[in-house]
């Protein structure tokens, strides 16, 4: 079945109100009013209540949303697999935030903002990549075999590199924009960018929020057309993808200073790619879905439990970090 508009736009305001929540009445501010650095035990509950969400929207899935009780069961239990594979995939960009937080030395108060910002980016280009992976879906069905390709080549090029620590400020977009653009020799408060000597030019936090974009775009390459090997449904891609994103903030700051312990989080990770751009190959040369939605389920959350499980055990005399460690002078343009 097709979602209806009134399921689009009720489900839209419902994610644009969370924001706005989170942003203005949960947020606490300083005395300067910028937002407040947020305490673990805080982001621990945001957490398990965005999770919680989730769960409850797959029950409303399987209540409400398709003309039978089988496809209402089909369908909730496509969205579960995707939100655990996105859920499990965006925890992956928490290595790099924690890197690009700590390259630039962006104070602890300045990162809600960063992250609120990012997300939102997030969540306007995933719902245009899902649009175009979807028509592109409809119009050659070959596709699948493309995106199955690609996933088996991005998960075992992840294993290969599970153990190397790449840094995120290499990237050349971020030598162009220093090139091309006149940005502050720091950071003005929160701002993104600011009007000096009557030139405008960008802050070190604006390079921040773009990287964290790139970021995002990058692990989308991959997540998109995982998420599309267990549903060709847009609606339950979009949602599964929204639902995993917006925990995104949350979680960074419950896991900011234990995640150096996820040792092995990227090995199932590239496993779970690899496994899903097989599912997708199968599902095209058999005509359908020759492997069933809840088997992909339970193997994805077993890899991903057990590599979790394995890194906590594993590195279980590691100390947690107070903070995350800032160079001693941010970057300069």
């Amino acid at each position: 079945m097709e979602a209806s508009l009134t399921f689009w736009i009720v489900f839209n305001a419902a994610v644009l109100g969370l924001l706005l929540l989170d942003l203005g009445v949960f947020a606490k501010r300083d005395a300067n009013g910028d937002p407040a650095p947020v305490p673990v035990k805080t982001a621990i509950i945001k957490s398990a209540a965005y999770i919680t969400l989730a769960v409850a929207f797959f029950f409303w899935l399987r209540m409400s949303y398709g003309e039978t009780p089988e496809i209402r069961s089909a369908k909730s239990l496509e969205f579960l697999t995707g939100y655990v594979i996105e859920w499990s995939l965006s925890v992956d960009n928490i290595f790099v935030f924690i890197l690009l937080f700590a390259k630039f030395g962006v104070p602890a108060a300045y990162q809600h903002r960063v992250l609120f910002w990012g997300i939102l980016g997030a969540l306007v280009m995933r719902g245009i990549m899902i649009l175009v992976g979807t028509a592109l879906m409809r119009e050659f069905d070959w596709i699948m075999i493309v995106f199955g390709l690609f996933l088996i080549w991005s998960g075992w090029k992840m294993l290969r590199a599970a153990d190397e620590e790449e840094d995120p400020t290499d990237s050349p977009i971020l030598l162009w924009l220093r090139r091309r653009l006149p940005v502050t020799d720091g950071f003005r408060g929160n701002a993104f960018t600011v009007r000096e000597a009557g030139k405008l030019m960008i802050t070190p936090l604006a390079l921040v929020l773009i990287l964290v974009e790139l970021t995002d775009l990058l692990f989308a390459l991959d997540s998109i057309p995982a998420i599309f090997a267990v549903s060709t449904d847009p609606f339950i891609v979009y949602t599964a993808n929204v639902f995993a994103i917006l925990g995104l903030r949350a979680m960074y700051f419950a896991l900011a200073g234990i995640i150096h312990r996820f040792k092995y989080l990227k090995h199932g990770l590239s496993i779970v790619l690899m496994i899903v751009g097989a599912k997708m190959l199968a599902n095209w040369f058999a005509g359908g879905k020759a492997v069933p939605v809840e088997y992909a389920l339970v193997l994805t959350a077993i890899i991903i439990a057990g590599s979790i499980a394995l890194s906590l055990w594993k590195t279980r005399n590691n100390p947690a970090l107070e903070e995350v460690p800032p160079m001693a002078e941010p970057p300069r343009g």
